[in-house]
């Protein structure tokens, strides 16, 4: 009789068990940092699969993934994704775009903000910063460079500009070492001692994509499938939004 009534208990530890060890490794683009970081925290704690987040540029991410390194989900800009769907290294039935990413200055909490609600206004910001950090690699570290150039200030912000690794360009405003970083909106979010002050202007402004799919050869499929539905569920929207991101925009 206990036999019986514990044999049940017996699977269903088992199972507990088994869901605990799970784990997955996300190859994530700096763009989508905070958000896939937050979400795949939420993710775990609601179905105890551990998830374990990587975060580079996406050219780094791209190499990496191209060379054979293992990994269950990559998340980074679409066409970058598209391109390792081709190389068979991301299957693209479980491609899913989380949404989109506008450029946004920031500069160190408690500093006053600068005005860049136009065109004009950030044109002003940007030459009253003493150094201006933007990422060295990636798709809006050269957009931002020649948009130095269109606004027609290359020659001024030469010695102000700081290119940076994109793990440390916006961290450099809690040390003093910038004054202002120019980066996707949501990199600046959740990072101690910096601010984000706004977007840039709807005029100049561009939008950084980021989907999620999952590696041809994932170790646990099911899960890893799981999570990348979870991302772009409508329970992650609010707080997609609240970072300033655009849900499921393709």
């Amino acid at each position: 009789m206990i036999t019986n009534i514990l044999r049940p208990l017996a699977v269903l530890l088992a199972l507990c068990t088994m869901a605990s060890a799970a784990e997955l490794k996300i190859l994530s683009g700096n763009g989508g940092r905070a958000a896939v970081a937050e979400l795949s925290a939420r993710f775990e704690r609601e179905t105890g699969v551990k998830v374990t987040t990587d975060f580079a540029v996406n050219p780094t991410v791209r190499k990496r993934v191209l060379e054979g390194e293992d990994f269950d989900i990559a998340v980074l800009n679409p066409p970058v994704l598209d391109e390792l769907i081709k190389a068979g290294k991301v299957l693209g039935e479980t491609r899913s775009v989380i949404g989109r990413i506008g450029l946004g200055v920031g500069i160190k909490e408690g500093a006053p903000k600068p005005d860049i609600s136009t065109p004009e206004a950030f044109k002003k910001a940007l030459l009253a910063a003493k150094s201006v950090a933007y990422p060295e690699e990636g798709a809006s570290g050269i957009y931002f460079a020649n948009l130095v150039k269109r606004l027609g200030i290359e020659a001024e912000m030469k010695s102000r500009l700081r290119p940076m690794p994109g793990e440390y360009n916006v961290e450099v405003l809690a040390t003093g070492e910038v004054e202002m970083v120019v980066v996707v909106a949501s990199r600046i979010y959740g990072v101690k001692g910096a601010q984000l002050v706004g977007l840039i202007p709807a005029e100049l402004q561009t939008w950084i994509g980021f989907a999620a799919g999952v590696s041809a050869k994932a170790k646990d499929p099911e899960q890893a499938r799981k999570l990348v539905r979870y991302m772009t569920s409508p329970a992650a929207e609010p707080f997609l939004r609240q970072m300033g991101l655009e849900p499921f925009v393709e």
